[in-house]
């Protein structure tokens, strides 16, 4: 008995021990001009001031990987030949494959193009929409010799337009679906109109739904709720909205939104969980990162072209409000959010981080929330997702395609990939959004105490409970 306190006793100070110490890092803050001082701590990534030129060279440097790593050729499927005469479908042609595996109609390319469209507004370089221009040029160029092709061969998902000749999920139409109305709406690229009007009218009107009009799924139970599917959905809705005028579209997006929320936001701990069952509505909750960033970014998108004086408007806003805060408590030292978010013990994923750095950094930009309280959560998230981008322009630590699964140990164990698509197009958006908040005149940047206070230049602070 006696050896056994012995033992309980050194643990305990053992865990006091390391519980009170610091992990040491590698770097110092260069703000701090005193590097004797005995206050400054060291971090595991840069912890100091953005700088834009330093952002836009990430930028760039993202941008030639993906431009490089997406070929527009189309080719026999057996012998690797490329094919240029159009004139006679071939049944072996497809789309050139990239390196990476990156397919150039998949969901995660809209969030890429999306990415684009803000990095060429935020650095003033056209140049950073060149790769969007070329995808959509060969988009123009091809769909009528596939749809050729699909009518003589029949080869249904074979077919390397098959998700905008027969679109048969959110994740077929959604998110390209928002792209390719966004450069429409900025003059980016060939008309579209005829993939835009397949893809609209997949999300508006034939997409499995609840009863009450909410976006569902057929798998994995007979019918569940997909976080994910806020962003396949709800921003293609929105930009419908603001293509057409029709207030019809808005009043969707709207419901969806709050809807889903209501399905699957945990109000205890703002977060959202990754899905809901109709035949267990109180299975247990996991609360995967990118669910949550699909989330934040779905009604971010949704409030950039909402009418302010649409009824849902503040409701969507405090909607986001509240997951921002949820959000921003569960930030790790490095910057970096965990794939599961509330499991500091699960591993610091890349592709959700930057979705919540792009929509805290957006939001403060936008007014919604207070810059005092949430920048430099934005610019510490930016710090951690720099370390993860390599001299080439891949991003590392990005967790591969996930299904809505029943175990934690299936996220847990998900694995990462420099191929997996899901991470560039968000870390693209939070840098754009990082300079622009830099750039923000409305803004300035305090470094105090050695930490940093992003403070109103307007002389009364403003009250981020009214509504923008």
């Amino acid at each position: 008995m006696h050896t056994t306190k012995k033992l309980l006793a050194s643990a305990a100070a053992l865990t006091l021990l390391l519980g009170s110490a610091h992990a040491e890092g590698p770097y110092r803050n260069p703000d701090n001009k005193s590097l004797t001082d005995a206050g400054e701590g060291t971090y595991p990534v840069p912890y100091k001031m953005p700088v834009v030129s330093e952002i836009t060279e990430v930028l760039n440097r993202i941008r030639g990987y993906m431009d490089a790593s997406t070929p527009t050729r189309v080719i026999d499927k057996k012998t690797g030949n490329q094919i240029t005469d159009f004139s006679k479908p071939n049944k072996d042609a497809i789309f050139a494959p990239s390196a990476g595996d990156y397919g150039i109609m998949v969901y995660e390319m809209g969030v890429v193009h999306a990415g684009l469209f803000k990095a060429a507004e935020a650095t003033g370089d056209p140049h950073f929409t060149d790769m969007t221009k070329r995808h959509f040029q060969f988009f123009a160029d091809t769909q009528p010799y596939f749809r050729a092709q699909e009518q003589q061969f029949k080869l249904e998902r074979n077919n390397s337009f098959s998700r905008f000749l027969d679109p048969r999920a959110l994740d077929d139409s959604g998110s390209m679906c928002a792209a390719l109305m966004r450069a429409r709406a900025l003059k980016i690229g060939p008309d579209l109109s005829g993939m835009i009007a397949t893809c609209s009218d997949w999300v508006a009107n034939k997409q499995f739904r609840l009863p009450d009009g909410t976006m569902a799924r057929k798998r994995p139970q007979a019918v569940s709720l997909w976080g994910d599917d806020m962003y396949m959905s709800i921003p293609a809705l929105a930009e419908m909205g603001r293509m057409t005028g029709k207030r019809e579209h808005f009043d969707d997006a709207v419901k969806n939104a709050l809807q889903m929320s209501n399905y699957l936001f945990n109000p205890q701990l703002n977060l959202y969980t990754h899905g809901w069952h109709a035949n267990i509505p109180d299975a247990p909750r996991f609360y995967w990162a990118r669910a949550n960033g699909w989330a934040v970014m779905a009604m971010s998108d949704l409030l950039d072209v909402l009418p302010k004086d649409h009824p849902g408007y503040p409701k969507v806003l405090a909607q986001l409000r509240l997951s921002l805060k949820g959000i921003a408590e569960l930030q790790s030292g490095s910057g970096l959010w965990h794939q599961m978010i509330d499991r500091n013990d699960s591993y610091l994923e890349t592709s959700a981080s930057a979705m919540f750095v792009y929509v805290t950094a957006h939001a403060i930009n936008q007014g919604w929330i207070s810059p005092t309280t949430y920048g430099s959560i934005a610019q510490a998230g930016w710090a951690g997702l720099v370390s993860k981008v390599t001299a080439k322009g891949e991003i590392e630590g990005i967790c591969v395609g996930t299904t809505l699964a029943g175990d934690q140990t299936y996220y847990y164990h998900r694995p990462t990939s420099v191929n997996a698509l899901h991470g560039y197009g968000p870390t693209l958006l939070a840098g754009a959004e990082m300079i622009k908040l830099l750039k923000n005149p409305n803004i300035a940047v305090e470094h105090r105490v050695r930490t940093y206070h992003y403070m109103p230049k307007t002389s009364g602070q403003t009250d981020y409970r009214e509504h923008h």
